[in-house]
């Protein structure tokens, strides 16, 4: 048990609201203080005593509510910023050369021919933000860890391009090979980081959708984890997370918030770039984002620290002595302030210091110019330094810092703080010219004149270059560089899938259960066993795995603190600061941001993690698709478990749980090798190959989807001289068909292969017809295999011609070919167009709902009985048999009425 001090508060910051007055008399003289500092002093001096004490108070750990919401200026106060350590002379001129080049990037990028697009008013605005992190904070990866990980605003790639031009890691040729990635290869540049695209560069995708907060969460999480479990030493990661205020609409954004500061992820910084402004138009016109933000993230239990104001307004905020200009910045709309960072000065002067005789008197000895200049805080230098190293030391919270700055900040007034500057990516030779007296670059005006405005580099030897080398030296190399350097794992041997390949004997078990016993023999290996990350939605007992409590335990970096109800039991839910599982609650998005922070480790800290993430039914590539997206983006490996998979196998849960698309889902997804798998010795031999493939001597970047059921079958034996290699490729023949004088293939996959044996039994007993079932793996396998043989052919006409696997595979086979699956028809389908024969699909086709299996098999005509129906329909129309038969069978087994099916296997959550 963790001593009292070392536990998270039950209660933040609250205060007991059933507590008598022991000593009315004090009481009244705390009071009576009060209302005189008010009468005598005023409400602003009552206002600043009231906050002091509650500062001390939070000084001697007297519990005091939290503020959620702070006044509009700068929380550090100059008074306590630190001694800035660099050269702001030379690191003005260095910043000064990566904006002009960020432009020039994207404006050549426009030329005729060419219009790819790009962004440069994000970077313009965050550039500071970046480049104290670059001079002074984000650590390399030379030292043989993993450095820092930073998540980079996707739309601010441009600059950091820039930047690795000037240190040499970037050529002239690749800027102009920006967003050209095929045209202009092996030079061409992403538009946003992608590590697929540049896997030597970026290592986190991140663009505007909130996944780049929600994986910087669970990275720095993921961090303490392989820390806690020794598996890394990852102590001097810190993860930093570069945002923009639009973005933080998304509820990916904000969504896993609590997460960070339950687990106090002191490791984490948040810096959400406040320009005030989205795609359109302004974040909030009428009301505060940086003030909401503030009190949500402050809510949410993290540290604030907001970056408001740049240097030029500490001496007017210095005489402020009855918060008159304070209220003004605490009053003023973000609309405001945006249409402030386009005006005169003497439109400022009248409309923000003009109303009120004491902010007049402020600026009476200010030129116009002066008062235009008042700049805000994200691109001060030493006021970005000073929250950065506030950030860093602060213990015990993750720390957002919520920086102000203007969009499309030093491009000119055609820029600057527009609505349409998002969208705005070509400077006129104009706009070159007031940008290049801007920033003091030696370009002339006949070499902006003469086409294509040029890059500006100072020379390798410039002191300015020879700065940023140094200080990348000093901080342990270049960023962001990706860099894998895991070794292969050691595999277990055949030894581990025994008992998967004798089958479940008269036992019936799902494939659920049925990999469940194959993960438990992998963890128990002494080479792999301890690099497996289980990782589930608060559904371990529904899938079977409650069996890993005792020995694998729930990680939890304050252990169990509490006497579990059920400690008694032998499955007892078991926490532990080093527990393998990670239980994530309810929440699909934050266990696959777990599963990408795990399977990235082998080339995020150079250990390889096996992540194995079990979802229910839908809820994994419906509904965190857009992060599986970014799993294939990140190049991140490991195992996907889709179970209670199926249309009709999770019974009484209805409509928004029958899951019969997303093996389609899967199918679109390039990264992922997905399989619907029906017996355990199938997945016993998948599961090895995807080891092979993702930690061998020869890893690939890819992770496996395997879709497993809660329905309990009989598992066979693994056969002699069975077809493993066909298991793979995707299709394998489980049983050839042995009475009746009339052939046909029946194709089944998952659940549905039981279907298709019994209806191979009817088709023999009542028909006459000999049918084949095959066990078809992967319906996705075989069409990507079959796409990639027609795009040889196509591209090599002179060449013999391949010839898909399926096709090979079926032929000779005596058709019609009659698939069936617990899917949609267009899973199936997918492969059609390479039967080598009449070819026709059931499927679980519309909406699910409650019933039983039976029934709604049924319903969606795909049990044994409509396989059978379908069969000869297929027969019939070959004219092999009598159109007669088809009515016959309908009658036969009651086609037409659901209720009249068997209501099939009860049971089965797992």
């Amino acid at each position: 048990m963790a001593s009292a001090s070392d536990r998270n508060p039950i209660i933040i910051g609250g205060l007991p609201s059933q507590v008598p007055d022991f000593d009315p008399e004090e009481t009244q003289e705390w009071l009576d203080s009060l209302d005189a500092a008010v009468d005598e002093r005023g409400r602003e001096r009552a206002r600043y005593l009231m906050l002091r004490l509650i500062e001390r108070a939070r000084e001697k750990r007297v519990a005091v509510p939290e503020m959620r919401s702070t006044d509009y200026v700068n929380t550090i106060a100059t008074k306590d910023e630190p001694f800035f350590p660099g050269n702001e002379e030379i690191e003005r001129k260095v910043l000064n050369a990566t904006r002009w080049n960020a432009a020039v990037m994207v404006s050549r990028a426009q030329r005729p021919g060419i219009g790819v697009g790009g962004h440069i008013a994000t970077f313009a605005s965050s550039a500071s933000l970046y480049d104290v992190g670059f001079n002074h904070f984000f650590r390399g990866k030379d030292e043989g860890d993993g450095g820092d990980q930073i998540f980079f605003q996707g739309h601010a790639s441009p600059g950091i391009y820039a930047r690795a031009y000037l240190l040499d890691r970037l050529s002239e040729q690749q800027l102009d090979a920006f967003r050209q990635e095929k045209s202009k290869a092996p030079y061409g540049l992403s538009s946003y980081p992608h590590p697929r695209l540049m896997p030597d560069f970026w290592e986190f995708p991140t663009v505007s959708m909130g996944l780049g907060p929600l994986g910087a969460i669970y990275q720095a999480r993921m961090n303490r984890y392989m820390q806690a479990r020794d598996i890394a030493d990852t102590s001097k990661s810190h993860v930093w997370a570069y945002l923009g205020d639009g973005e933080m609409d998304e509820p990916e954004s904000l969504g896993q918030l609590s997460i960070a500061a339950r687990e106090n992820l002191d490791n984490l910084t948040f810096v959400v770039n406040c320009n005030l402004q989205r795609l359109d138009g302004p974040v909030r016109g009428n009301g505060k984002i940086m003030q909401e933000l503030e009190s949500q993230f402050r809510g949410a239990g993290w540290n604030v620290i907001k970056l408001i104001w740049d240097r030029s307004w500490d001496p007017l905020l210095a005489q402020d002595r009855d918060g008159i200009l304070v209220n003004k910045m605490n009053t003023t709309p973000d609309g405001q302030f945006q249409t402030y960072a386009t005006e005169s000065g003497a439109y400022i002067r009248e409309h923000f210091f003009g109303g009120d005789q004491r902010l007049r008197a402020m600026v009476e000895n200010m030129t116009d110019q002066q008062i235009q200049h008042l700049g805000r805080g994200g691109h001060d230098h030493k006021k970005v330094y000073a929250a950065y190293a506030a950030a860093k030391a602060h213990k015990g919270q993750p720390t957002v810092i919520l920086a102000q700055t203007v969009k499309g900040w030093t491009l000119g007034p055609n820029f600057e703080g527009r609505n349409a500057t998002h969208q705005m990516k070509k400077l006129t030779v104009d706009d070159l010219k007031r940008f290049r007296d801007r920033l003091h670059i030696p370009i002339t005006d006949a070499q902006l004149d003469a086409g294509a405005p040029p890059y500006y580099h100072p020379g390798r030897d410039s002191p300015e270059i020879q700065y940023m080398h140094d200080r990348r030296s000093a901080l342990g190399g270049y960023v962001p560089t990706r860099v894998v350097r895991a070794k292969p794992l050691q595999l277990p041997d055949e030894k581990t899938y025994a008992a998967a390949k004798k089958g479940s004997g008269q036992q019936s078990i799902a494939t659920t259960m049925a990999f469940v016993r194959i993960l438990k023999d992998l963890m128990r290996d002494k080479e792999i066993g301890r690099r497996f990350v289980l990782i589930a939605p608060d559904e371990y007992r529904t899938f079977g795995m409650d069996a890993f409590f005792p020995s694998a335990k729930i990680y939890n970096p304050l252990g169990q603190q509490y006497e579990a109800v059920d400690r008694d039991l032998l499955l007892a839910y078991k926490e532990s600061p080093t527990g393998q599982m990670l239980h994530d609650g309810i929440s699909e998005a934050g266990c696959t941001a777990s599963l990408i922070a795990a399977g990235s480790a082998y080339a995020t800290h150079g250990e390889p993690l096996i992540p194995v993430y079990v979802f229910y039914s839908m809820f994994g590539f419906q509904r965190t698709g857009d992060q599986f997206w970014q799993m294939a983006d990140q190049l991140a490996r490991g195992f996907v478990l889709g179970a209670t998979a199926g249309r009709t196998t999770l019974t009484g849960e209805g409509l928004q749980h029958a899951d019969g698309h997303s093996q389609l889902l899967a199918s679109t997804n390039p990264g992922c090798v997905s399989y619907d798998p029906a017996y355990g010795y199938e997945i016993a031999h998948i599961v090895k190959d995807g080891l092979r493939r993702m930690y061998g001597p020869e890893a690939e970047d890819v992770f496996y989807y395997l879709t497993v059921y809660n329905e309990p079958i009989q598992h066979p034996a693994e056969p002699d001289g069975v077809d493993a290699e066909g298991i793979l490729k995707g299709i394998h023949r489980v049983s050839k068909g042995t009475s009746g004088t009339i052939g046909a293939q029946l194709m089944a996959s998952g659940v549905a292969v039981p279907w298709a044996l019994e209806a191979q039994r009817l088709l023999a007993q009542d028909w006459g017809v000999r049918a084949d079932v095959w066990s078809a793996t992967s319906w996705n396998e075989l069409r990507r295999e079959a796409v990639e043989v027609e795009e040889h052919n196509l591209l090599h006409p002179e060449e013999e011609q391949r010839v898909p696997y399926v096709t090979r595979k079926l032929s000779g086979a005596e058709g019609p070919f009659v698939a069936v699956s617990d899917w949609m028809r267009a899973v199936p389908d997918q492969i059609s167009r390479w039967v080598p024969g009449t070819y026709t699909s059931l499927g679980a086709d519309g909406f699910g709902f409650a019933d039983t299996r039976g029934a709604a098999r049924r319903f969606f005509h795909i049990d044994a009985q409509s396989v059978v129906l379908a069969t000869l329909t297929e027969l019939a129309r070959d004219g092999k048999i009598d159109r007669s038969v088809l009515k016959q069978a309908v009658d036969r087994y009651q086609l037409l009425d659901v209720a009249a099916a068997e209501p099939g296997a009860a049971g089965g959550d797992a």
